[in-house]
């Protein structure tokens, strides 16, 4: 494997992930503070700047720190991205681009093959994870009531594994694990999943807690926000021999995922080189749910906008979300953007603020 190790470190998003350094970061520290401006006007999410976005000044930095290099990876390893905020007496609004020069909406496809057979495409890494057939994502970590967030940032609620290969205590693969350091302890995790939520405009709203029993959560301390209903599942049938659902041929527009509203049993009448997604999607009912959102590529740039309610009052809000219901205070985040790879992402070391004006 060829990585120029640095040091060992920590990483935000990943669920697991092998924690080798090979980019030198770009830490946010002059220019590390979004302001979040009042707005009376009707914000509409369609990922296009409203004139009411000009009063709104950017945050920007080069993302430029990686958490490993994957063997066959082609992506980005640096990135330029921006981020805007407004708000008014309800709701807090995002506008986030980052230069990305390829849309990538492929998540373990399946691919008719010549024999009639299915086969699902996959490129695993030398971890055992997809940086191929993988959508494009974007994440944001706030602290809730994380010790050392304001510090580390998202850096706080990942553990390496020990020269023995274990992780409190307990041996596994992975080379990390994600939770916070005490009980109670809680982050906020909204992470925008190109395929999986793509499709739905919406974040995958979940959270972090302190959580280091893998038999109590098999993501450790990684957790979705509670639901009532909706989300997404794989799309393959019992055997794992093909796909469980069919519908229309896949393409990178409009139907990269089966909306679970538009599901057909799988009849099998394509022909080999036949794409269909990998994944069923519905919209999150419930907390999970919380953050609305419209992307588009375009020009080798992503964009997202994105709102959510300043406080929220769904089931166990308190420990999921952050509740930005004091607005003379400064919140800390940190975030990420992560092409076509299911793990590996590209970030910034420490924690940006938030605050109010």
């Amino acid at each position: 494997m060829n990585v120029l190790v640095s040091r060992a470190v920590s990483v935000c998003i990943a669920s697991s992930t092998l924690y080798l350094g090979f980019i030198q970061p770009s830490i946010a520290s002059e220019n590390d503070t979004l302001i979040s401006y009042k707005t009376t006007q009707t914000i509409t999410l369609d990922a296009m700047p409203e004139k009411e976005w000009e009063k709104a000044t950017p945050l920007t930095m080069l993302l430029d720190y990686m958490p490993y290099k994957p063997d066959q990876y082609e992506g980005m390893l640096k990135t330029q991205y921006s981020i805007k905020s407004l708000h008014d007496d309800q709701n807090i609004y995002f506008f986030v681009q980052w230069d990305d020069p390829t849309k990538s909406v492929d998540r373990f496809p399946w691919v008719k093959q010549d024999d009639d057979s299915w086969k699902q495409q996959k490129n695993l890494d030398q971890t055992g994870h997809e940086n191929t057939y993988y959508e494009d994502k974007a994440s944001i970590f706030w602290a809730i009531n994380a010790k050392g967030f304001s510090k580390k940032g998202c850096d706080i609620a990942c553990h390496l594994a020990d020269e023995e290969g274990k992780v409190a205590g307990i041996e596994q693969k992975s080379a990390g694990r994600k939770y916070t350091r005490k009980d109670g302890e809680t982050i906020d995790m909204w992470h925008w999943k190109g395929v999986r939520t793509g499709l739905t405009d919406q974040f995958d709203d979940q959270f972090v807690d302190a959580t280091k029993d893998p038999g109590a959560n098999s993501n450790w301390g990684r957790k979705g926000d509670s639901k009532t209903g909706g989300g997404y599942q794989n799309n393959i049938n019992e055997d794992k021999s093909e796909p469980a659902y069919g519908g229309l041929v896949m393409n990178l527009d409009d139907n990269y995922a089966i909306q679970d509203i538009d599901k057909a049993p799988f009849i099998d009448t394509y022909k080999p080189g036949d794409k269909l997604p990998g994944i069923v999607v519905s919209p999150f009912t419930g907390s999970r749910g919380d953050i609305s959102s419209k992307a588009v590529w375009a020009d080798g740039k992503w964009t997202l906008e994105f709102q959510r309610k300043l406080v929220t009052t769904g089931e166990n809000a308190a420990v999921e979300d952050v509740q930005f219901s004091d607005l003379s205070k400064t919140y800390y985040f940190g975030v990420s953007v992560f092409d076509n790879s299911q793990i590996n992402h590209i970030y910034h070391e420490g924690a940006l603020k938030l605050n109010f004006k």
